[in-house]
């Protein structure tokens, strides 16, 4: 099966792109936001079909701080715009997966500039890593 991660930000979508046998996860640039779910949606369909993606796993926080809570309300509405458009999507629980990107990220030796632009697809690929280890909600 081959999966899109996304980690979605109002700033970057991160992007990752899997194979879930044998588990190889691929980095892909961070898009940048329209500002309307429903053109990230069109968006994120689109490059979905273009990699040839079975299903979309999308990070959705879910530690309900009130930035969290938030964001959750508007991963949830994301997803429903790609259901709607005919998506497979899986939800997955993201929270500290960014955090956990920049820490591998600098222990790899990357400077901050090169951690800035590798972060978000890091944190799609620890979204697809979970949702790959069972971790997929409702």
């Amino acid at each position: 099966m081959r999966l899109l991660g996304v980690d979605f930000g109002s700033k970057r979508i991160g992007i990752a792109v899997a194979e879930s046998e044998p588990r190889a996860i691929s980095l892909r640039p961070a898009l940048t936001p329209a500002g309307a779910l429903k053109k990230d949606a069109v968006a994120l369909v689109a490059f979905a079909k273009k990699e040839q993606a079975d299903t979309i796993v999308l990070g959705v926080p879910e530690n309900f701080d009130g930035e969290d809570q938030r964001m959750s309300r508007v991963c949830r509405m994301l997803a429903d715009h790609m259901i709607s458009l005919g998506a497979r999507v899986e939800l997955v629980d993201e929270s500290m997966t960014s955090v956990g990107a920049e820490e591998h990220l600098r222990d790899m030796g990357f400077k901050a500039s090169e951690r800035k632009k590798l972060r978000d697809g890091e944190a799609a690929a620890r979204i697809i890593e979970r949702y790959l280890d069972g971790g997929a909600i409702g």
